[in-house]
């Protein structure tokens, strides 16, 4: 049985304080996100675990700080379409502010998006701006958003994008990382400032009940190359829609962890839900099925030798597109068990993320993790298929809700910005939305601090 002390480093003893996970988590504004841990990170590296980091002396000193910063969850309303004045918002935004493309109707527009840091930062404003699938929409689930790193010119992608689009915005850290990335990511000029990575949700319409929940990691942050402090998270908020208040969650489930281990992270949200008054609920975001078991290099390895056994072709058509059929199936069968609808919010079969051997900069990343004797077999694997694989790990799921009449669910590929780059390593997937069921209240009936 594996130790929860390892996987909730921190959380375990927030949740063992007779304190609920939303109790445990608390909201302000963004100052409540600055702090002074970065002249520490040096001696941090050292560590080569968690345990071994929580009995140092450092930890009794600066523990105490990480923990704060990670429980907090910014929430704020940018005026333009809160009823304020609009002295918080750009120039640039004041000119793109749209009317709200349901005003007072029954669908919900969503879209749910791996940013990949926000680091093409100017092609993804532009995008959420003036993409027909991507503009306009009531409410954004977005994953991998940096908040003063590096590698993301040091900006706080979830303020930046609300206050540009005149949104309001929800951001739960979720990482502090202590080096500037994996990969290509360590080798980017600057240092970081706040250095922290998480994940949010920005909406058309006001927001309360704000919070955030642990999730347990797949594997030790404080061991291997890209060292950090903290845990995985899924943020919530009460979204109060002209069409009747829901409740919208935005998940990111581990990659570098066993299938079981992404059961158990969903069963944690599904759990804390059933806690919470009945509404209609959205979940949505990147929830890594990619059918592997990376929980380790040796696993990760293991598994591919078993897709050999079951034919590469056969598994790069009929599995990595389709996660819900066997590998990854526990975690969608726990979904309907509970009354969560996916078949039909989702483009089943049509990949999120696509895996080219010829990426430099993919293949750099994967080498954190994956020996290299590895790859001659990878990519004659991938070989087997065009050289490029496709996996679907971007996902909604939702109870009381169902797809609006006469629209479809759509996968949003080819998204590059002037240059032709990709803005991120995902495609962005959305879906308009109907109120079905449960109790529904109106969209301001039970209005209560985030």
């Amino acid at each position: 049985m594996i130790d929860p002390h390892f996987l909730f480093p921190t959380a375990s003893r927030i949740l063992s304080l007779s304190m609920t996970p939303q109790e445990a988590s608390y909201t302000g504004p963004p100052s409540i996100l600055e702090h002074d841990l970065n002249q520490y990170f040096p001696e941090l590296l050292r560590f080569e675990s968690t345990a071994e980091m929580e009995a140092s002396e450092l930890w009794s000193r600066v523990g105490g700080e990480a923990e704060r910063i990670l429980n907090a969850v910014v929430v704020s309303e940018p005026p333009a379409s809160a009823g304020g004045t609009n002295e918080q918002l750009s120039d640039a935004a004041l000119m793109n502010v749209s009317p709200p493309a349901h005003a007072g109707g029954s669908d919900i527009s969503t879209v749910a998006w791996n940013l990949e840091r926000g680091i093409r930062f100017d092609g993804i404003l532009d995008a959420l701006r003036n993409h027909d699938d991507l503009k306009d929409k009531d409410l954004y689930l977005l994953t991998e958003l940096d908040h003063g790193m590096a590698r993301s010119g040091n900006r706080f992608v979830a303020q930046e994008l609300a206050n540009e689009l005149g949104l309001n915005y929800a951001f739960a850290p979720v990482y502090i990382p202590l080096q500037k990335g994996s990969g290509v990511e360590s080798d980017m000029e600057g240092e970081n400032t706040t250095s922290i990575h998480g994940l949010g949700m920005l909406s058309r319409y006001p927001m309360s009940n704000v919070h955030a929940i642990p999730l347990p990691n797949g594997k030790d942050k404080m061991w291997g190359k890209e060292k950090r402090l903290g845990w995985l998270r899924a943020v919530i908020a009460d979204i109060e829609h002209p069409a009747g208040t829901f409740r919208a969650v935005t998940v990111h489930l581990d990659a570098h962890c066993s299938r079981a281990h992404r059961v158990l992270q969903m069963k944690i949200i599904l759990d804390h839900l059933d806690t919470l008054s009945p509404l209609p609920t959205l979940i949505g975001g990147d929830w890594n099925t990619t059918g592997f078991n990376s929980q380790s290099s040796t696993r990760a390895i293991l598994g591919y030798w078993r897709r050999v056994m079951m034919g590469p072709k056969n598994v790069a058509l009929n599995h990595l597109p389709h996660p819900e059929r066997f590998f990854e199936n526990r975690l969608f069968a726990q979904l309907e068990s509970r009354g969560y609808r996916f078949r039909d919010l989702n483009n089943i079969g049509v990949g999120t993320l696509h895996y080219d051997v010829g990426s430099i900069e993919k293949n750099t990343n994967l080498r954190d993790w994956v020996p290299e004797w590895c790859f001659p077999f990878i990519f004659w694997a991938a070989g087997r298929v065009g050289g490029i694989v496709h996996t679907r790990l971007d996902w909604f799921t939702a109870k009381g809700m169902e797809v609006a009449a006469d629209t479809t669910p759509r996968t949003i590929g080819n998204l590059v910005d002037a240059e032709g780059l990709p803005l991120s390593d995902h495609d962005a997937i959305g879906v308009e939305l109907a109120l079905s069921g449960l109790e529904q209240r109106g969209p301001r009936e039970t209005r209560s601090g985030g």
